[in-house]
């Protein structure tokens, strides 16, 4: 939280961040960027490494808390009140072969994406977030492990773009595969599960899905939209997981400063990082699913005032995503190297690949 003494300066930076943030939402509204699918979180971010690579060397130092602010509290509500989108039943109306395939393709494009990290030898940190935002859902995803894993904000940025980059490819790329025929192995169930777990985000599914069947039914479109927001409803047991296994990396790490490492482990282990905003993300789609039965509503749009708040919360991502890059440089870019991109590629073949053939044979099976 913001110390007393600081609130004020602090509160020009929140102010540069909204007000990117409006300028983001207004980008995302011009018909060229809406057929790209770039939502305001992208656009947001854009901005952000425009200004760093630009104005950033001005900014009053006493105006960064209220940045950080952003990127830590603001985050974490944007986070939670993104379970208005979701509700229980959207699992049900696609069963069991989506939720197996999703469970499968996030397990191994985490844990896949650590060991080639490692391999590549990149550093820990932005493997993790490369790993998480293609496995996910994008750029949300990053955000949401983002206070878990504790990394600087340049390597936030750089998970984003990773992602930002393969899955506008792949939104072009799976209509291309669908009307030539390269998914005619797959039933119309299949491709809309198919896309729905192996694309990165949402509005890069809902592009693909509209594209290859621009209907309102619950074909492919529809499908594909709910299969990857069961791999949304995912993201709060991993970052439990997450923060878990990186407390015991952390105590380890600890361990090894020999003469304190009683001390540091203790350190260590008292600093944990519970996402309790995870909590609060499962608690709301639970309240979701309820508020959809008790109001009779046929889809989670047409629960009441829940437009509204789906508005609220695309701001306030917008504004977690745009303040991560106003402090990614071109320097930070080549401070990483090509290598989380090598990391972010092979991950995109395991993805089209991969997916295709393990839905092929998982779907077919079930």
């Amino acid at each position: 939280m913001l110390e007393k003494g600081n609130r004020a300066n602090a509160l020009h930076g929140i102010l540069l961040i909204a007000l990117f943030s409006f300028a983001a939402f207004y980008i995302a509204e011009i018909p060229f960027v809406r057929r790209l699918s770039f939502s305001p979180l992208i656009v947001g971010i854009i901005l952000g490494m425009l200004y760093a690579n630009s104005l950033r060397n001005k900014l009053p130092e006493t105006w960064v808390p209220g940045i950080k602010f952003c990127t830590k509290q603001i985050l974490r509500w944007g986070i939670i009140l993104y379970g208005f989108r979701l509700t229980l039943a959207q699992v049900a109306a696609v069963g069991l072969p989506a939720l197996a395939v999703d469970l499968i393709v996030v397990t191994v494009t985490i844990l896949g994406g650590v060991a080639l990290g490692r391999l590549l030898r990149i550093d820990a940190d932005t493997a993790l977030m490369t790993s998480t935002g293609s496995a996910i859902c994008g750029a949300a995803a990053v955000l949401g492990a983002e206070p878990v894993v504790r990394c600087e904000g340049y390597k936030t940025a750089i998970a984003v773009s990773t992602v930002v980059i393969f899955g506008t490819i792949s939104m072009f790329l799976y209509p291309i595969m669908y009307r030539t025929g390269l998914l005619d192995g797959l039933s119309d169930t299949g491709v809309a599960i198919y896309t729905g777990s192996t694309l990165h985000e949402v509005a890069h599914v809902a592009g693909a899905g509209n594209a290859m069947d621009p209907t309102d039914a619950l074909g492919i479109a529809g499908t594909a939209t709910i299969t990857k927001m069961i791999r949304v409803m995912l993201l709060a047991p991993v970052l439990v997981i997450m923060s878990f296994a990186l407390a015991g990396r952390r105590r380890r790490t600890a361990a090894a400063g020999a003469a304190v490492a009683e001390t540091a482990g203790k350190q260590e282990k008292s600093r944990i990082t519970i996402p309790w905003f995870a909590f609060g993300f499962i608690g709301v789609i639970c309240l979701n699913s309820l508020l959809q039965q008790l109001c009779s509503a046929a889809t989670v749009r047409e629960i009441p005032l829940n437009g509204a708040i789906e508005y609220i919360d695309t701001f306030l991502l917008t504004m977690a995503m745009t303040a991560p890059g106003t402090d990614t440089s071109i320097d930070k870019f080549r401070q990483a190297g090509a290598k989380p991109f090598v990391l972010a590629g092979l991950l995109y073949v395991w993805l089209v690949v991969g997916g295709y053939f393990l839905t092929k044979y998982l779907v077919g099976a079930m």
